[in-house]
């Protein structure tokens, strides 16, 4: 089956400008007026820190951390991560209902559009047993962590292309600290942003069989904004 979706190509978004973001195309898509919106993105410097906690994983004081990017809680799974300039973020807000009410399926699509681009580039991607997101050998090079809300998922990758990667040595990336974490660009692939960010979004469409309508973010708000007029009467 083939899904029809909406594409937010967002540049440089905050933190919270983007979750405000979501959580209106989380609303769009629950009254199914589109099947998926796909945010790609990158943000300022921020560490997030999921549902299966993370402080205990900060290294430096927490007054020395907020000093090199902003921190929060939020409601993904996982524990704590950094995201910043040279990373894309892709948010997937699926209707699961209308897909296929498996999280773990989800999950490793995710992975899969990760592997597939980076076979593009000649890396072997991989995934590890205990843990999401992937790999390359033994250093994680896309971070994974979803949040499910009625069977719509949102927040989801963070795939580092050329990420300063200093960022991560504050912290145990995702709670884990016998392995590392690597980007395109320490892997000697000095790829431009915008071209991966492309296929990307290209993987997107092979792997979860969707058509993307692009928009921007002022079409859609103002779209998303006339739908909730017509719901409300």
């Amino acid at each position: 089956m083939v899904m029809n979706g909406i594409l937010l190509k967002l540049g440089i978004v905050p933190y919270q400008e983007a979750k405000e973001i979501q959580l209106k195309a989380l609303e769009f898509v629950k009254n199914e007026r589109t099947e998926m919106i796909l945010m790609t993105l990158q943000h300022p410097p921020v560490y997030t820190i999921g549902r299966a906690g993370g402080f205990e994983n900060i290294l430096i004081p927490m007054e020395e951390l907020k000093k090199l990017a902003e921190v929060y809680e939020v409601e993904r799974g996982g524990n704590i991560t950094f995201h910043g300039p040279g990373q894309i973020v892709a948010y997937p807000i699926i209707n699961l209902n209308k897909w296929e009410k498996d999280v773990h399926k989800f999950v490793y699509f995710l992975e899969e559009c990760v592997i597939r681009l980076l076979k593009d580039y000649g890396i072997e991607g991989s995934r590890k047993e205990k843990y999401t997101g992937v790999w390359v050998e033994d250093e994680k090079i896309c971070a994974i962590g979803v949040a499910v809300k009625r069977w719509i998922t949102w927040h989801g990758i963070a795939l580092n292309v050329n990420t300063d990667l200093s960022y991560f040595s504050k912290i145990n990336p995702c709670g884990i600290r016998e392995y590392g974490v690597t980007s395109l660009q320490k892997l000697g692939i000095n790829a431009d942003i915008n071209e991966v960010e492309e296929k990307l979004i290209q993987k997107f469409q092979e792997v979860f069989c969707v058509n993307f309508k692009e928009m921007t973010i002022d079409e859609f708000l103002k779209w998303s904004e006339q739908n909730c007029k017509n719901l409300n009467g």
